[in-house]
């Protein structure tokens, strides 16, 4: 039978994340971030990334660096370290993941599906954790397919779902399943609806979010190695999806949310649609058009932090 794992006492305390296995991590000499190039030996984690409030967390590392950028730009901050003119990456030392840091803002990598999502998660909580950040957010900012929605529309996920239907985030712990609940927090998500504004040239919207283990058959699609169905089938498929409320299909949302709920850490999930695969399976807007819709969902989310910050026009 599965175990359903649940949050419990262990989450945050006054603000501070601890990790549930905090016992244990603190009877290491060194605890090493592998996968981040940092560890609680050689680097002061706490002067490093103590005033950090928010991690964003994107797929590629170009797209984050980017991001990163961006913050600098919109909160104003001018002073943080760089790499000749490049934002200092702070995993510099793998090429797995990158970090950048600006002001209380991290920007983190974690790759494409949730196995890539839940190494550097796994190290990100040990990081504010070790930094004695407080009451902080973490949100996945990204792309998707969307469905039935206008290419370019901004989803902010209300509900997270697997192949099957389910809310819930599978995996085998000692050969047994485990199963942790998606959930979104509420506060955030309806702060982020907020953050859109009358004069955007897309819309904000929440939905279901269908997250995939797969970018082919997981999500339909009839031009991966592997296709044993036909369009007719396809077609079928995403239309029940959008009769259940899916508006978009992307791969890191469900173990995202479970991660963050089982966590204690408040989370959500922001997502610009490509194209609408009711339509069409591959892209057909130009790579410029593409940028500019890749920073739509990075600008509600700043939005929603330049808020929490009491900064207007980049000034607090």
């Amino acid at each position: 039978r599965n175990m359903e794992s649940e949050p419990d006492s262990t989450g945050n305390r006054n603000g501070l994340v601890i990790p549930k296995n905090h016992r244990k991590l603190h009877l290491l000499k060194v605890d090493h971030l592998y996968h981040l190039a940092l560890d609680t030996e050689k680097d002061d984690l706490e002067k490093m990334f103590g005033d950090v409030r928010f991690v964003c967390f994107g797929g590629q590392p170009s797209r984050m660096e980017k991001f990163s950028a961006l913050v600098a730009r919109e909160l104003n901050i001018d002073d943080h370290e760089m790499d000749g003119d490049r934002p200092k990456n702070y995993a510099a030392g793998t090429d797995r993941y990158s970090i950048h840091k600006v002001g209380p803002v991290l920007s983190v990598s974690h790759g494409i599906g949730i196995p890539s999502l839940s190494v550097v998660f796994n190290e990100i909580i040990k990081l504010v954790h070790y930094a004695k950040c407080k009451d902080v957010e973490f949100f996945r900012i990204g792309t998707c397919g969307g469905l039935g929605l206008e290419p370019g529309t901004v989803v902010v996920t209300e509900k997270a779902v697997d192949g099957e239907m389910n809310p819930y985030y599978k995996l085998a712990v000692l050969g047994k399943p485990v199963q942790r609940l998606a959930k979104v927090d509420q506060t955030l998500l309806e702060s982020l609806l907020r953050c859109s504004e009358p004069d955007d040239d897309f819309k904000t919207v929440k939905g279901t979010t269908f997250c995939s283990d797969d970018f082919y058959e997981g999500q339909a699609r009839l031009d991966g190695a592997f296709c044993e169905y036909e369009e007719e089938d396809k077609m079928k498929f995403l239309q029940e999806l959008r009769n259940k409320g899916v508006c978009n299909i992307e791969m890191e949302s469900l173990g995202f949310l479970a991660m963050c709920h089982y966590a204690g850490v408040k989370g959500a999930v922001a997502c610009v649609t490509l194209l609408d695969r009711l339509q069409q399976d591959t892209l057909s807007c130009d790579v410029s058009m593409l940028k500019r819709w890749q920073v739509r969902p990075q600008n509600v989310v700043l939005r929603h932090i330049k808020k929490k910050l009491h900064i207007t026009n980049g000034k607090s």
